[in-house]
């Protein structure tokens, strides 16, 4: 049977971790995964190009005191967030992949789209989690606090290999450019704590500002990078199954 026709949709889910890419974690490390987990429905054209939808998962942290960096573990900001991502992307197999075949059972693929994703960073003090949004901490005058949504372009790899004609496994790396850069809670630089204060309370100026030497939160001092959005990854393996047909083509007729 010739399979080079195939066609039709597979859904799964993945299993996986995230990492966080930003102000306070500037060096790119890889130390401190969260757990991360998905749904993925894929159209497939032909063996060859096929479309991915995901919504995802992923828990991101990091923390200055874990930085190689000296100004970074003496400015001592911290932070967690919860992210809820939903994506869509277009793929490209680099060998053909038919479903059942006993040749063209496996192989690497690139993909790229957008996404979108909410996020909500937190920090602790005092034993109490409080959102960072919810207390200006670089001086956002309420109702003008940054957006807890944002989109962002996705570009990533992986590898497909049939375990039957119906299953599928997928290992896959995504890395996610997003289009704003308080994923973290820290862009620009230190507000004047004494408008902080009386505007949000002593929590946002705690939070604001927890550097381990005086004066590196003096007012106007920068405090984050504004000139680069943050990131993320998600990486994971994927269980998928099969719900197209094992087409074949049309026999010509014979004159």
């Amino acid at each position: 049977m010739n399979l080079e026709a195939q066609k039709g949709w597979e859904l799964g889910g993945w299993l996986g971790v995230s990492n966080y890419f930003g102000d306070l974690n500037s060096s790119l490390n890889l130390t401190d995964p969260g757990p991360a987990a998905g749904l993925n429905v894929r159209y497939n054209f032909n063996n060859r190009v096929s479309w991915t939808a995901g919504l995802n998962y992923g828990y991101i942290y990091a923390d200055d005191a874990n930085s190689s960096n000296n100004f970074e573990r003496n400015r001592n900001l911290s932070f967690s967030s919860h992210l809820f991502d939903l994506s869509a992307v277009a793929e490209f197999n680099f060998f053909p992949l038919t479903h059942g075949s006993n040749d063209e059972y496996s192989t690497p693929y690139i993909y790229g789209g957008i996404h979108l994703v909410r996020f909500n960073p937190h920090a602790d003090i005092n034993g109490e989690s409080y959102a960072l949004r919810d207390l200006g901490t670089e001086g956002q005058t309420i109702g003008e606090e940054y957006s807890l949504i944002s989109a962002g372009l996705t570009v990533g790899a992986g590898y497909k290999i049939d375990i039957n004609e119906k299953w599928s496994v997928n290992i896959h790396l995504s890395i996610r450019r997003t289009f704003t850069d308080y994923i973290d809670d820290v862009s620009t630089t230190y507000p004047n704590k004494v408008q902080l204060a009386a505007q949000r309370g002593q929590i946002a100026v705690d939070l604001s500002d927890r550097s381990l030497i005086d004066g590196i939160g003096d007012q106007g001092r920068q405090r984050g990078n504004s000139t680069d959005s943050d990131m993320y990854s998600l990486f994971g393996v994927s269980l998928m199954r099969y719900f197209g047909r094992l087409e074949c083509p049309k026999i010509s007729e014979i004159r």
